[in-house]
């Protein structure tokens, strides 16, 4: 019986992820931050794409916590800027759910920054000063008064098929001491905060301010992460064609870029004669044989090859979909 039970797990150490949890796959887009653009300009100095900085976090923070698979930002990055996605953009939902289904995720998770910078107790804040979040942004002494940093965020996930909001969750970071907002924080890498400053650095999350930004990202992806049973999963629908036969050895003209993955279960299917209207001509449908299926064993970007199983061999040409 011991010998049984260590085999079996021995066994399921070497069992495929998959197999142990069947991951939602979500793309986090830059948070918005148009309502905070002036107190942030007050915390740095200039106009800093915070949004940026919090989606970066945030993407951090889901991928260690292991409940969803995330797309990389580069990934994300080149279709937005295929599809000239604006910074305008971050906060609508119908454009969000545009592009999960370029993607091929489940999910989209965005939101907006609804609190950033300090909250002052003391009075008497030299220099200008500018209304919001819950006290006053004193621009004179920004990062040189001993203040208490607050950060608030608030996320939705947004459903790719049909731009329905799945959940919306709310985050809040307060820092537990006060000192200097930013003090020494910064960096040459400025890709995650913009204006010099690298939220992902350890610089800045040492900071008060890094603090409650750490805080706020922690709540939400607490929250999301709780939210994952109940999120409906995303067909990708693949379609292509043969372009290889050798005996049941197929290579096929869609590969990873397309969202074809090894162990996909694909159909080969076969177009055969066309009904046409007799009075105008017009094709009313297309008689299609499924001839069998396909598991992929290799991907690359622009092509897969799999082993192919069924009643009748596959040619050139033949179209490949999803199994039905």
């Amino acid at each position: 019986m011991k010998r049984l039970l260590g085999t079996l797990i021995l066994f399921s150490m070497f069992l495929p992820s998959g197999w142990a949890q069947n991951k939602k796959r979500v793309a986090v887009i830059d948070f918005d931050y148009a309502t905070v653009r002036s107190s942030v300009a007050a915390v740095f100095g200039t106009n800093t794409d915070v949004g940026k900085g919090i989606a970066d976090l945030m993407v951090t923070r889901l991928v260690n916590d292991g409940v969803y698979s995330v797309i990389e930002r580069k990934a994300l990055d080149k279709i937005i800027a295929e599809q000239n996605f604006s910074n305008s953009d971050r906060a609508n939902p119908d454009t969000a759910a545009k592009l999960g289904r370029i993607l091929g995720v489940d999910a989209i998770i965005m939101g907006s920054i609804t609190q950033f910078g300090r909250d002052d107790k003391s009075q008497g804040i030299n220099g200008g000063a500018l209304g919001g979040l819950t006290g006053r942004f004193g621009v004179g002494n920004v990062g040189k008064k001993q203040a208490k940093a607050v950060v608030g965020i608030s996320a939705r996930m947004v459903n790719t098929d049909t731009g329905e909001i799945l959940a919306a969750v709310e985050g809040k970071g307060e820092s537990k001491r006060s000192g200097l907002l930013l003090g020494g924080a910064g960096g040459s890498d400025s890709g995650a905060g913009g204006g010099g400053y690298n939220m992902s650095s350890s610089n800045f999350a040492n900071t008060i301010l890094g603090e409650a930004v750490g805080q706020a990202v922690g709540q939400v992806a607490q929250q999301l992460d709780g939210k994952a049973a109940s999120l409906p999963t995303h067909v990708l629908q693949i379609s292509g064609l043969v372009a290889d036969v050798s005996e049941n050895s197929l290579i096929l003209n869609v590969g990873s870029k397309a969202g074809v993955k090894v162990g996909d279960h694909l159909g080969i299917f076969r177009q055969g004669r066309q009904i046409k209207d007799p009075a105008t001509g017009k094709v009313l449908r297309t008689v299609v044989t499924k001839l069998g299926d396909i598991t992929i064993t290799e991907v690359d970007d622009s092509s897969s090859t799999g082993t192919f199983a069924g009643s009748e061999t596959p040619k050139v040409g033949d179209a490949v979909q999803n199994s039905q």
